[in-house]
């Protein structure tokens, strides 16, 4: 696996700050817009996904990194979960929720195997050098 020098080179970290952008849009339009809650919550839930890569990359150890890797994952999930409900209120269509449960699906399986790499390297990170 090629050297990561800063968290903004990560697949991962650049695809979740691309959903949270179409998050944050989609919130923005018709009906959703008035939906305070949901529409904090999923705003929250996916800012998490790219924020935890960020912090957990920062801390340059593999244990805490896999550690925020996990949360990052669990926001993901939380992300997905309420695709349904946004969905279930006619806020999106079909292929709306398709497409965004693809993108998300995408990221899980980022973070899955960059958890996988860090559990099985004998590096320990950067701030053990």
């Amino acid at each position: 696996m090629a050297t990561i020098n800063h968290f903004e080179e990560m697949d991962s970290w650049k695809k979740a700050r691309e959903i949270a952008k179409k998050i944050f849009l989609l919130t923005q339009e018709g009906a959703f817009s008035k939906d305070y809650a949901l529409k904090d919550q999923i705003n929250r839930a996916s800012g998490s996904i790219m924020d935890n890569i960020a912090e957990g990359f920062e801390r340059e150890g593999n244990r805490e990194f896999i550690q925020y890797l996990a949360i990052a994952k669990g926001s993901a999930g939380e992300v997905r979960s309420q695709l349904y409900r946004i969905f279930d209120r006619n806020y999106i269509s079909q292929s709306q929720l398709d497409e965004m449960l693809a993108e998300i699906k995408s990221i899980s399986q980022l973070i899955s195997g960059l958890i996988k790499y860090l559990k099985n390297t004998d590096m320990r990170g950067s701030k053990f050098k």
